[in-house]
């Protein structure tokens, strides 16, 4: 159970830590092999930064849905009462996992005539089909979190929720409360 729990959690921000790490590391080799030339620069680390840029969009997606970051304009929903603002919320999920769903469904389509062409990268020669089929899974979490954060919204439908101007402050007394603790523990 706690596997899973972390996996709802932290699924897409582990592998999106992942790719940032390998696009870090083998930027630095590149920087390396071309400046302190050891040998000529080498052919596939651009591209395969490149490919790990364009997975990390995609997981992106599924991310923001869960962490409920995705972009809003909040300012009018705000200005509703609690009732009318959870209600909205469940829209917006459901709205969200309709496109995602749409998105997923043609991104088959596109993976399948990729697959098909048998097209692959001109530096590491990997199949473009793997490359783009992150467009499936992207898509693909994203219908399963809308669907999610729906059902969560669904189920907290009774408890209060804090406008955007409260949360933000609200997070931003808990910033200070947290350096005012660490100040405290210093000294």
């Amino acid at each position: 159970m706690k596997v899973l729990k972390w996996l709802d959690e932290h699924f897409e921000e582990a592998i999106l830590v992942v790719l940032l790490v390998l696009i870090s590391c083998v930027e630095l080799i590149q920087v390396i092999f071309r400046n302190l030339s050891f040998v000529d620069a080498l052919t596939w680390p651009e591209e395969f930064c490149r490919f790990a840029w364009i997975w990390s969009v995609f997981l992106s997606l599924p991310f923001t849905i869960r962490k409920g970051s995705m972009l809003r304009v909040s300012v009018i929903v705000d200005m509703f009462p609690q009732v009318v603002r959870k209600i909205f919320n469940i829209l917006i999920d459901l709205i969200n996992a309709l496109v995602m769903a749409v998105l997923f469904y043609h991104s088959i389509s596109v993976v399948s005539s990729i697959k098909v062409s048998a097209e692959a990268s001109p530096a590491m020669t990997w199949p473009m089909w793997i490359i783009y089929s992150i467009m499936i899974v992207g898509f693909g979490l994203g219908v399963v979190r809308g669907i999610q954060m729906a059902i969560i919204h669904v189920m907290h439908f009774s408890e209060k929720e804090l406008s955007t101007l409260e949360q933000t402050m609200a997070d931003a007394a808990e910033e200070a409360d947290a350096g005012k603790r660490a100040e405290g523990g210093e000294a």
